[in-house]
């Protein structure tokens, strides 16, 4: 399966792969207040983004993840980032994020929505996990929207420091 041409459509939404065009829009958006709940911590310079952008490229050449680029359908516009990580193996893992500026229209959980319809339809999966942090209301409500239940909690320190204490939601294949 050639992961570099997959291209998701939802009632609002196109998911294309990530890539250079959109360098700027991901170093500019994943910033400190995006990734409050999050394990990654926001690029400090460009080239970090680069990095990232180019190492998730080999990765979806390998057949290991998929992370695509949410942009709105009738305009174009970049929203955020959403992936499904470790596809390789029975329990992928999801991930999602938005522009600070497009919280509030329900993008990330429609993304996901259109990347569960994938999963389901493309790779052989127990479940999907989606670790959140507790406190993460949206993130919370995204899991629950896809059939996501808790089946463990843990702490974790995020690579910015920060501590998390996270529920691990389990999402199974739609029958």
């Amino acid at each position: 399966m050639d992961l570099l041409n997959i291209e998701i459509e939802t009632e609002r939404l196109r998911l294309i792969p990530v890539s250079e065009k959109y360098r700027e829009d991901i170093f500019k958006e994943f910033s400190p207040e995006i990734v409050t709940y999050m394990v990654p911590k926001p690029a400090e310079k460009i080239e970090e983004t680069d990095t990232f952008i180019s190492s998730t490229v080999e990765n979806m050449k390998k057949g290991e993840e998929i992370v695509l680029s949410i942009l709105k359908k009738d305009s174009g516009e970049f929203v955020g980032i959403t992936g499904l990580h470790h596809i390789d193996t029975l329990h992928p893992h999801f991930g999602v994020w938005t522009k600070k500026s497009s919280h509030g229209n329900k993008y990330g959980r429609e993304a996901l929505q259109g990347l569960k319809k994938w999963a389901d339809e493309n790779i052989k999966y127990e479940y999907i996990i989606y670790p959140v942090d507790k406190r993460n209301i949206a993130s919370r409500k995204i899991a629950e929207s896809i059939g996501g239940v808790i089946e463990d909690e843990y702490e974790k320190v995020g690579m910015g420091g920060q501590q998390l204490d996270e529920v691990e939601y389990r999402i199974y294949p739609s029958k």
